[in-house]
């Protein structure tokens, strides 16, 4: 009998008891699920994205700390952690992403604001470009913003990819290292941010790599607070240089209510719903791995925690 204990959130409990139950009894095996257990009979964590700083030395029989969400940069760099670490990879959070994006993205080419906000009995008849007119960015090719950058390039429009490192991807303009990220944005009328939370991340979108973007340009940002210097990003949207901001991550969540972001006319809050992991299937996604450390197989997905991702 292997002992799970699931960390998080009363809330997330309830979400994910059930569903977890139940996956791990479809694959057959045998667990002890709860939400609190003594330390020193716990053998997988289970744990949600939380900020907390957790002493991992306790437990003394861990195999490894399974996440819940793609984000893992706290947990990485906690120094008490010693066993393996696994981000969620979930084809239902990829598509939750893809959907996500795609919609703005959409949102913004083909000006639906404007005609949503209206004026009543105001007739402005202008059609927008076409998709193979427009160029879009997206910072980051890993596991959600590959897929995302491959459906932009489906639907047709003119798509930058970049990346740390090269790729090499259909239809996609890739860039990488620091001397591709202003050519991967100069001129660009979109910029989407999936790139992960780390050192070397912080403030990708300042006052200069926002400056190459065409004037007018969107930025969206589903990846995560940090990677726009939010002064710059008001100052751009103030100026003009930037159009509008699309934002679903921040440095600071749940966003203050007085944060300058809720108030800024040019700018939509989302709360950090672009990709939500979801019960069921990310439930299935937790046993198949637990199911296959205790077969002798790699765990898929685990965590470079010098990298952070």
């Amino acid at each position: 009998m292997l002992n799970v204990f699931f960390y998080s959130s009363t809330a997330n409990w309830e979400r994910y008891k059930s569903p977890l139950r139940a996956a791990f009894k479809k694959i057959g095996l045998k667990v002890t699920l709860r939400n609190d257990m003594p330390s020193e009979e716990v053998d997988y964590i289970i744990l949600s994205n939380n900020n907390s700083l957790i002493n991992f030395l306790p437990y003394k029989r861990l195999k490894a700390v399974l996440n819940l969400w793609a984000g893992v940069e706290h947990t990485a760099q906690n120094p008490t952690l010693q066993v393996p670490l696994t981000r969620m990879v979930d084809p239902a959070m990829t598509q939750g992403m893809i959907e996500w994006v795609t919609g703005h993205v959409l949102r913004h080419h083909l000006g639906m604001d404007a005609h949503i906000n209206a004026v009543p009995g105001e007739w402005n008849q202008k059609a927008p470009p076409l998709a193979w007119q427009r160029k879009v960015a997206i910072l980051g090719l890993g596991e959600l913003g590959y897929p995302c950058a491959q459906t932009l390039a489906q639907i047709g429009f003119i798509v930058h990819g970049w990346s740390r490192s090269p790729k090499l991807i259909n239809g996609i303009k890739s860039y990488h290292g620091e001397d591709g990220l202003v050519a991967a944005l100069t001129g660009v009328d979109m910029v989407v941010l999936l790139l992960p939370a780390t050192y070397e991340t912080e403030n990708t979108l300042n006052a200069m790599t926002l400056n190459a973007l065409k004037t007018g340009a969107v930025v969206i940002n589903p990846g995560r607070g940090h990677l726009i210097d939010d002064n710059a990003l008001i100052s751009a949207l103030n100026c003009g240089q930037v159009s509008h901001a699309t934002l679903d991550t921040f440095r600071t969540e749940p966003l203050p209510s007085e944060h300058p972001f809720w108030h800024h006319p040019k700018i939509t809050v989302t709360p950090h719903i672009a990709s939500e992991s979801r019960p069921d299937s990310a439930s299935q996604v937790i046993a198949q791995n637990i199911q296959r450390a205790e077969t002798g197989q790699s765990l898929l997905h685990i965590v470079n925690q010098q990298l952070g991702y």
